[in-house]
């Protein structure tokens, strides 16, 4: 049954992750509320829901210290201008996208500014695995969140907001059919019988250098043991030349792409894959491709992280299904022997690769699959809590 109400929106979305998830978001509202007005800062997935963007989001897309520094001032007035057309406007929900660097500073500034409206958040920050204190912080500003995870609402009730687990956008991504997979291989010359490994290094520069040699280093093991394995290596615009230069030196070309579709077709055509830890584990699940995971940083970092770490494994697989079942290899586990001996287990002993095939199984189960869409699932969140708050 469809929600009649009219409703003013400000919604803020900082990268193209945040983007897609305002996108579903927005769709949702439309459909439980369709007279529901939308203002604020979104990209492409937002604007084509109807949004019209106050200035291009990209302009709040930069990570990093030395990325941020030389626009620190222009951050700092485009938070104290978006703050400003919050308590302006006096939307009935302002409702943040991850970015929680940009977002919580403009809601604090809102606040401060005199806007006494509620304040949603949606995606949880990663308490359960390291500083914890970003709940209490969040709560300052924050009424209500929704959350990608389902073992997320507990953390932030604990801080006091209320908080529903609305579904991971992984459930309702696109993917190739059997088709298509078997079009990819034919279109790159892999018989249907060769095992075919997806490397996926990271989607930073910094990611790619450190761990593309180890990785090929671990791949070229395995290569001893299986002579026509073969590889292929999907990458996104940022790194695709990086990628296509290191790749060069590699005894047995891997087959590069970036085309989005291509990549779908990757994944569903590969028997096993080597990936950097990440939200990519989920997407290797939702196409049950097997997987070991790597990860390193730099020896500073590294020691940090380690001293904070709160869990015994950082692979969401691990941590939804409440298994081990995906080996990982972090910090100085992440070598090329340890990871190829991993790799070779799941290519010849069935064991694992079933121990995993169910935990990925019932990883995309918790998270949402066929339920109803995460998009519409969120827009339910947002306004039964309206509801109760009114």
């Amino acid at each position: 049954m469809r929600r009649r109400s009219r409703m003013r929106v400000f919604l803020i979305a900082g990268e193209a992750s945040g983007d897609k998830l305002g996108g579903a978001l927005m769709a949702g509202l439309r459909t439980l509320a369709p007279d529901t007005g939308f203002d604020g800062i979104g990209g492409a997935e937002m604007q084509a829901a109807g949004l019209v963007s106050r200035f291009p989001m990209d302009e709040l897309s930069v990570m990093g210290i030395a990325e941020v520094l030389p626009k620190y001032r222009h951050l700092k007035r485009r938070i104290a201008e978006t703050a400003a057309a919050v308590a302006e406007t006096a939307p009935d929900v302002l409702l943040t996208i991850d970015s929680p660097d940009f977002c919580l500073r403009v809601a604090a500034a809102a606040k401060a500014r005199g806007y006494t409206g509620p304040v949603v958040h949606y995606v949880a920050p990663s308490v359960w695995a390291w500083r914890a204190g970003r709940a209490q912080k969040m709560a300052k500003v924050v009424d209500h969140v929704l959350a990608l995870l389902p073992f997320e609402p507990p953390y932030m009730e604990a801080a006091g907001m209320s908080c529903d687990f609305v579904g991971h956008p992984v459930v309702a991504e696109e993917r190739a059919t059997p088709e298509e997979a078997l079009a990819f291989r034919e279109a790159h010359e892999i018989g249907a019988d060769v095992p075919l490994v997806i490397c996926l290094p990271g989607s930073r520069q910094g990611e790619v250098a450190r761990l593309a040699p180890r990785f090929d280093e671990a791949l070229i093991r395995v290569r001893d043991r299986i002579p026509e394995m073969r590889v292929v290596i999907p990458t996104v615009p940022g790194v695709s030349r990086m990628v296509r230069e290191m790749t060069r030196r590699w005894p047995t070309a891997p087959v590069v792409v970036e085309d989005p579709a291509q990549k779908r077709a990757a994944f569903r055509a590969a028997d096993l894959a080597l990936a950097a830890s990440g939200t990519v584990s989920l997407e290797l699940a939702a196409n049950a491709v097997p997987m070991v995971i790597a990860y390193d940083m730099a020896p500073v970092s590294r020691w940090m992280i380690g001293m904070l770490l709160k869990t015994d494994t950082v692979t969401l697989v691990n941590l939804v299904s409440e298994t081990r079942a995906v080996p990982e290899f972090l910090g100085r586990k992440c070598t090329p022997d340890q990871i190829a001996g991993a790799l070779l287990n799941l290519l010849e002993y069935p064991e694992g690769r079933a121990a995993q095939m169910a935990a990925m199984s019932a990883t995309m189960q918790r998270l949402g699959e066929g339920g109803a869409p995460p998009g519409l699932r969120a827009a339910h969140s947002v306004l039964d809590f309206l509801q109760r708050r009114a």
